[in-house]
């Protein structure tokens, strides 16, 4: 089987980097407004409630299905899936990011999510200092 591609989820990408930040600040500002902007959109609040729906600026729209504070937020955008998700490091004051998609319609697909996530990663660690 292909790099990505898995039996129950169809193709996916995952990208995580480790931060400067506690997971609770981490975490804080991921789900809070200025975080979300960078991930899910300018404009657009995060529900917390299972089954909550949010509309993009851009016209995708998308229902929580799991919100778990401090932890993860798994999401639908579209016909996919997102989770994001805060991870405590090892080592002090630092934690891992992760953002992973599945259910993408092809390797072409999850190629351009990949390029997405590192970048909106990159804005992440940008607005962080």
């Amino acid at each position: 089987m292909p790099t990505g591609l898995t039996q129950d989820a169809g193709w996916e990408i995952g990208v995580s980097r480790t931060l400067p930040l506690p997971a609770d600040a981490l975490w804080d500002f991921v789900a809070g407004e200025e975080g979300v902007a960078l991930w899910l959109g300018p404009g657009v609040t995060l529900p917390t409630e299972k089954g909550a729906v949010y509309r993009t600026a851009d016209g995708v729209e998308g229902e929580i299905r799991s919100y778990r504070p401090g932890d993860r937020v798994r999401l639908t955008h579209g016909p996919t899936t997102v989770q994001v998700a805060v991870v405590p490091g090892v080592q002090d004051g630092r934690s891992v990011l992760r953002f992973h998609q599945e259910h993408l319609a092809s390797a072409e697909e999850r190629e351009e999510r990949r390029a997405h996530w590192k970048g909106v990663m990159d804005r992440v660690e940008a607005a962080l200092g």
